[in-house]
């Protein structure tokens, strides 16, 4: 008996909220049509341009250890240069700006590491997508 139950829930449809027509034979995709975006890509997009800058523990260390200092105006100014970098589909981005290279990770707004300009010379910069340069 319990298997009988359990056959029939299971070939049955879940449901929640209202129904949907079903469509058969069309493709599943959404199609957007006219001309702008949706209320929720505009939300997404604005979300992840809020999304504030962090430091990774090492990125933070070497700051300190390099006497890399950040005014609020050098850190909206790397916060920009995350965004330009995360516009143009980059993940893993070298920005130069002030004399200082910073390693960042765009698509997650986290700084991995930062260099000074004394250290820049002769220095080979691996595992990046492209450079943002301020």
């Amino acid at each position: 008996m319990d298997d009988l139950l359990i056959r029939s829930r299971m070939i049955q449809p879940v449901t929640t909220g209202l129904p949907t027509p079903q469509t058969h034979g069309t493709d599943s995709k959404t199609v957007v049509t006219g001309q702008g975006t949706s209320a929720f890509q505009q939300a997404l997009e604005q979300a992840s341009r809020n999304v504030e800058l962090s430091f990774s523990k090492h990125a933070a260390g070497r700051l300190e250890q390099r006497e890399i200092t950040l005014s609020p105006d050098g850190l909206e100014k790397l916060s920009q240069g995350v965004e330009l970098a995360r516009d143009k589909g980059l993940d893993d981005a070298l920005i130069l700006m002030d004399g200082s290279a910073f390693i960042v990770s765009a698509k997650n707004s986290t700084v991995i590491t930062a260099l000074n300009g004394r250290e820049l010379n002769g220095k080979v910069i691996t595992n990046i997508d492209g450079t943002v340069i301020l």
